[in-house]
């Protein structure tokens, strides 16, 4: 498409160089193809073809107070000044852990690193050294990064593949996924609470800890039903086991304490990135004492060269702190009310079958009859052949939606642009 060609002639070029012209292989699946950016200001980004877009990716969730907010990137570049990396340790770096304590309800103890994937890993060597045991139990469609044990669950070849909901199948993500990374987990769907009982009565003296997205932000953004965190937070004490949150996506985004402030239901260790950073590369494990001494003690490994380097704990900070400062969270829940609101009328005025579902800040679109989903099978009857139309005609309209039906709410989008997106999507459904 001409209007995309600048991005079509780097791609050409960075195919060259780079494996497939990209660095992550989300990107590869923009439309019309994998595209290059030169700017993103507040709500909007722009690429190479000077085309502008009202954003809602976020760059897929971090960035919770925009592009380039002027106090993070100001932040940054004072502190960077005095350095970027000691090999040891620097003043902002006590402060920010000094936030986390002081907001989120787990956070007794903090470790940082890069990215989600290292800080979910590191919070199951912290659960199997404390227990003793190895395996840990997780959930269909979560996802906890793209390292291989992990890489199982988050899709499948067809629903008629997944097996039976007592004795789920598991597919690999990827091809060479190492086959035994199979016999290190458990799985099953979300949002059955009785099965999960039965499992753990039964295999509890294997099971180090169970793992699960607060609100399955990656498939479908559902919501646990009532009672469900609590009964695993219930089971897990009476087990001995831990209780993880993985709340890269929900970390900062329900609110300051996240998912688990949000929901009340306060788990032994969390994982947190994404909106933490405003598009830095830093992430957390925090837990209760008890559950980090492993690590406090050097029974427990933690390492890497780059964390905590001044740069991203600085973003870090400086996002935490405005974020406390301006409380946006009642304002970005009634602006993601108010869009999904917008959707479903002009759907129904359409006549189509949207779906649209997730608890505001971040909510999913898909099409599909049912008028409720529960857990990631339900997530198998849609029909993604239509959502991606949706979704091409959006951003060819210049509203930019992450392209499994994912939306996000940023503390800089405003009740104009809210609507303004419903307009174009009404009139992308009276074409689909």
């Amino acid at each position: 498409m001409s209007r995309y060609q600048h991005s079509k002639q780097l791609l050409e070029r960075a195919a060259k160089v780079l494996a497939g012209g990209v660095s992550s292989e989300f990107r590869k699946y923009n439309h019309p193809h994998a595209l290059f950016y030169s700017e993103g200001k507040g709500s909007r980004i722009t690429d190479v073809d000077r085309n502008v877009y009202l954003d809602f990716t976020l760059s897929q969730g971090p960035l919770i107070l925009g592009h380039s907010h002027p106090e993070v990137l100001a932040a940054i570049g004072s502190y960077s000044e005095r350095g970027q990396l000691y090999a040891g340790q620097h003043i902002q770096e006590i402060e920010l852990a000094e936030k986390l304590a002081a907001l989120i309800p787990s956070a007794e103890l903090i470790r940082f690193c890069l990215d989600g994937s290292t800080a979910v890993q590191t919070a199951f060597r912290v659960a199997r050294a404390k227990t003793g045991k190895q395996k840990f139990l997780r959930f269909e469609g979560h996802y906890h990064g793209w390292l291989d044990d992990v890489a199982w669950g988050i899709s499948t070849p067809s629903p008629e593949a997944l097996g039976s909901r007592e004795e789920p199948a598991a597919h690999p993500w990827s091809a060479g996924i190492a086959a035994n990374t199979r016999d290190e987990f458990i799985i099953l769907p979300w949002n059955d609470l009785e099965l999960v009982k039965k499992t753990l009565e039964q295999q509890h003296q294997e099971i180090a800890a169970v793992i699960t997205e607060p609100v399955m932000c990656n498939n479908g953004c559902i919501q646990p039903v009532e009672g469900f965190l609590e009964g695993l937070r219930a089971l897990c004490d009476h087990y001995g086991i831990a209780l993880i949150f993985d709340e890269v996506i929900t970390g900062f985004r329900l609110g300051l304490g996240g998912a688990q402030s949000y929901f009340n239901v306060t788990p032994d260790l969390s994982v947190f990135a994404k909106a933490m950073g405003s598009g830095y590369p830093v992430s957390a494990v925090v837990g209760r004492r008890e559950w980090m001494e492993p690590i406090e003690q050097s029974v427990v490994i933690h390492a890497g060269t780059m964390n905590s380097s001044c740069p991203m704990i600085a973003a870090a900070l400086a996002t935490v702190q405005v974020l406390e400062r301006d409380k946006p969270y009642r304002r970005m829940f009634a602006l993601g009310q108010r869009l999904m609101t917008g959707l479903t009328e002009a759907a129904r005025e359409c006549k189509q079958n949207l779906f649209v579902n997730g608890p505001g800040p971040m909510f999913n679109t898909c099409f599909t009859d049912l008028e409720k989903m529960r857990d990631y099978r339900d997530t198998l009857k849609t029909d993604k052949p239509k959502l991606n139309r949706f979704v091409a005609a959006m951003h060819d309209r210049g509203i930019r939606v992450i392209g499994r039906g994912l939306w996000y709410i940023s503390a800089v989008h405003t009740e104009e642009e809210i609507d303004t997106a419903i307009q174009v999507a009404k009139e992308v459904l009276a074409e689909l």
